[in-house]
């Protein structure tokens, strides 16, 4: 079994910052990418970031030049730095895994989910 614990959601002001932060655990071979997804409500969930074992990183066009994501290899866990919130990035963030946890046995694990509220 695979866990993601996110932390690091809460409220804030339009222009202001906030970081996240996801940590897996369990039966884990390797980890192949770590990403970030949101939900606004009444919408579809969408790609925020996700950055892979090659620390290769793709961003959502809406996100770019704002958000940093980055991992800490060595505590199997990823961050997503915020900057510069709009009301528009608030929505309930997920974080994603895709996860080898033997020889040709690969996982897709998901975080509960933390609430990012930007306030105008």
């Amino acid at each position: 079994q695979v866990q993601l614990v996110e932390s690091g959601g809460g409220s804030v002001q339009a222009g202001g910052s906030l970081r996240l932060s996801c940590a897996a655990s369990g039966s884990i071979f390797s980890i192949n990418a770590m990403g970030w997804y949101r939900q606004a409500p009444g919408k579809q969930r969408e790609l925020v970031a996700v950055i892979t074992s090659g620390s290769s990183t793709t961003y959502a066009d809406s996100v770019k030049g704002r958000f940093t994501i980055n991992g800490d290899n060595a505590k199997n866990t990823v961050y997503l730095q915020m900057n510069s919130l709009k009301p528009e990035d608030t929505a309930v963030y997920y974080c994603d895994a895709e996860i080898t946890i033997s020889i040709n046995a690969e996982v897709d694990a998901w975080g509960a989910g933390t609430l990012v509220t930007v306030s105008s």
